[in-house]
């Protein structure tokens, strides 16, 4: 190989005449720096034809390893990667493997090695992560000095990458290096039998128990190619792998105490566009450390908006000083997705969403891309063979102290709002589940405010579908809680008025309806107005996104509580109220088991419930699943659709779950226009639809893209 003879900046970029003349004046390449980092090659014809004689042995090699590698991926310009083609729907699977390392036998470990990986690809894992230094375990200390170690290296990596020539897989190895007469830790990339790339740590920790100072250099500013076998290898920490069939699978690779450190390389990694960290870790185990790491790596995943797979060496180094547990982690943006447990031997592997990643990233507009590294494209096999949970009810918390903070979000909005006008609180009490949480948040506003709870008004509007069941309830809970009741019965009202436009007072059309419900508004409206109060809407977020409500009517309130609460989260706040408050159990409960509806439509013969919502437009449960993933995570209805068969495999079949889904995406579009003009409510989680906040969307966009990508799904049902 040519030594580095001329290092030229930049800069000289600029003199084309310059360049020229020292090409031809110079024997050798020119190295072009940017930062202290080689960036460009220039050389002269001669220089080429030189390096490439039968007297350079090396420089053949490498020329010949670097065509070969190019062709193999198809795809040499690491720009050019093309977007998301395969249907994985931006999953893959990462694998993290602890095996018990023999100290300084490269041989036994590489063994253990092509054992773990054969139990990878046994568990179709597409990114293989191994501890660092694991080819010679990680505490050698002095051993790490010894030639006949160092010299054993290259074959060890070479045997590994032949024996998994034929895998599209990233797998990657720690393991120490040589470079020009320094010793680097590194992470070695292998790919379809290649080695791609050796990634060296940068932080090296030089404290109380930790000395690698001793026998490593950091590789803070390495940036060279050298060759191993036919391969040509670039030595960098700044390059990203990414898949050549889905953009949004993109790794990056830091080591150890790089995460540790104030400024970790995982976050020009994230900046350049790595979508998954891997980090090859040798971290012994202290009192408390493992509930610290766990942290570190969620928050690292959160901070970055990021899949960070960590995985730690295990018990077989040395117990000399230390212990080391194995630790294995896997988390996708803040949430840990998969654990190992400690001190035992062996793999995990979960399934991760780089598309997610890539949306995350695309809504943080203080997330600023950069463009600086080196991208190396790999070949990932892509497959849909998504395991992974998926939570039927993603909106629902897990922890009673969450609902408490959704409450207090609520409760505090209100008491603004109240405060500023230091009005009362109108509501329409129906019985059913939204109206009771509104009822809740208005009283528990008033109690924090030290005002009485009769300053809360709860009007009962009786009309043709009202059930005795539903009224009783609602007299039942408004006195229990103290309030001022009216019962104002709205059927003779409604009658005059449907006669008043010619209405045949037997036909139950949609003017039959929404006359009902606008008679109440108006009500509402006017009874606020005499007791210098607002109307506190009930509607909540699945009925909004479903445009289930009656334009100008129970569409329209003065505040609007529950506009950010789904249906799903309305009834389990409402059993968590009734769980704290026993006197309120036994009404509460049989308003959660009372079945959803409008009550628009006369009660049947023995004064039960006609109208039941769900059988109309399908089961809430599965709006509020297709509302999280399009309006929080903006997926595609056939992804939305593929999770929702995962997330509702054991209660629904996929021809019922694509007759909803097709149900929802034809009333979010057609229903828009009456969002577009929704009352103030606050924002309670990450789904919000207010026009003047997270929902920018116009009244008239069509829904027929999403559409067909739904008739297609059918039409492969029933193929």
């Amino acid at each position: 190989m040519s030594k580095k003879v001329l290092i030229k900046p930049i800069t000289i970029l600029r003199d084309t005449n310059k360049i020229s003349e020292i090409c031809f004046k110079e024997n050798q390449p020119i190295y072009i720096t940017k930062n202290g980092e080689n960036h460009l090659v220039i050389m002269s014809d001669d220089t080429f034809n030189n390096i490439l004689s039968k007297d350079n042995e090396a420089a053949k090699i490498t020329y010949t390893a670097s065509n070969n590698l190019i062709a193999e991926n198809k795809n040499p310009n690491p720009l050019s990667i093309p977007n998301n083609t395969s249907d994985n729907y931006g999953f893959t699977r990462i694998g993290l493997h602890v095996f018990e390392e023999s100290i300084a036998d490269i041989k036994k470990n590489t063994e253990s090695i092509i054992e773990e990986i054969k139990n990878g690809i046994k568990n179709k894992e597409k990114i293989i992560v191994f501890p660092e230094l694991c080819l010679t375990s990680y505490t050698c200390g002095d051993i790490f000095y010894q030639e006949l170690l160092l010299q054993n290296i290259d074959s060890a990596l070479l045997k590994i990458a032949e024996e998994f020539k034929h895998q599209k897989r990233l797998i990657i190895i720690g393991t120490p290096y040589r470079i020009k007469g320094k010793l680097y830790n590194v992470a070695a990339v292998i790919n379809k039998g290649h080695i791609l790339a050796l990634i060296p740590k940068t932080y090296l920790p030089n404290y109380h128990e930790f000395y690698e100072k001793r026998q490593f250099t950091s590789g803070r500013d390495l940036n060279t190619l050298i060759p191993i076998g036919k391969d040509l290898v670039r030595v960098s920490k700044n390059i990203i792998f990414t898949s050549t069939t889905t953009s949004s699978i993109s790794v990056g690779i830091e080591i150890c105490e790089d995460l540790w450190s104030a400024n970790p390389p995982s976050t020009k990694l994230a900046l350049n566009g790595a979508t998954i960290i891997c980090n090859l870790s040798a971290s012994n185990e202290l009192v408390g450390k493992n509930t610290y790491r766990k942290e570190l790596v969620n928050s690292t995943s959160a901070r970055l908006n990021c899949i960070y797979a960590y995985v730690s060496a295990g018990n077989g180094e040395s117990t000399q000083d230390v212990v080391y547990s194995g630790s294995a982690l896997i988390s996708e943006n803040g949430a840990l997705l998969k654990e190992k447990e400690l001190y035992q031997n062996g793999s995990i592997y979960s399934d991760v969403d780089t598309e997610k990643i890539i949306k995350e990233r695309h809504f943080n507009t203080s997330f600023e891309t950069e463009n600086e590294y080196e991208n190396i494209p790999v070949e990932i096999d892509d497959e849909d063979l998504i395991e992974r949970y998926f939570s039927p009810h993603p909106f629902l918390p897990r922890s009673d102290s969450a609902l408490q903070e959704i409450l207090d979000i609520q409760i505090n909005s209100l008491i603004r709002r109240i405060k500023q006008i230091n009005c009362k609180a109108v509501i329409g009490v129906s019985g059913g589940l939204d109206s009771t949480l509104a009822l809740i948040v208005s009283v528990e506003a008033m109690k924090k405010l030290n005002r009485p709870t009769t300053d809360v008004y709860s009007i009962l509007l009786p009309a043709f579908g009202t059930s005795s069941r539903t009224k009783s309830n609602a007299q039942v809970l408004a006195e229990s809680l103290n309030t001022t009741v009216e019962i104002i019965d709205i059927k003779d009202s409604v009658t005059k008025h449907l006669q008043d436009l010619n209405h045949p007072l037997n036909l139950m059309d949609t003017a039959y309806e929404n006359a009902q419900a606008r008679e109440r508004t108006q009500v509402l409206m006017d009874k606020a107005n005499m007791a210098n109060g607002i109307v506190i809407g009930t509607g909540d977020l699945s009925e909004s996104c479903l445009g289930w409500s009656t334009y100008n009517g129970d569409h329209m309130s003065n505040y609007a509580v529950n506009v950010s609460v789904p249906k799903t989260l309305v009834i389990d706040i409402i059993r968590y109220y009734a769980k704290i408050h026993e006197e309120l159990y036994n009404v509460l409960k049989d308003i959660i088991d009372t079945p959803v509806s409008p009550e628009l439509l006369p009660t049947t013969k023995d004064g039960k419930i006609a109208q039941k919502t769900e059988d109309l437009i399908g089961p809430y449960e599965l709006h509020d699943f297709f509302i999280f993933h399009y309006l929080r995570n903006y997926f595609s209805p056939k992804k939305i659709f593929r999770l929702a068969n995962i997330a509702f495999k054991d209660k629904y079949e996929p021809t019922i779950i694509l007759k909803w889904e097709k149900a929802f995406f034809k009333r979010f579009f057609a229903m828009q226009f009456k969002r577009t003009c929704i009352p103030d409510g606050p924002k309670i989680g990450s789904v919000s639809i207010s026009p003047r906040g997270d929902l920018r969307m116009p009244t008239d966009a069509s829904s027929k893209m999403f559409l067909e990508e739904l008739n297609e799904i059918e039409k492969n049902l029933t193929e």
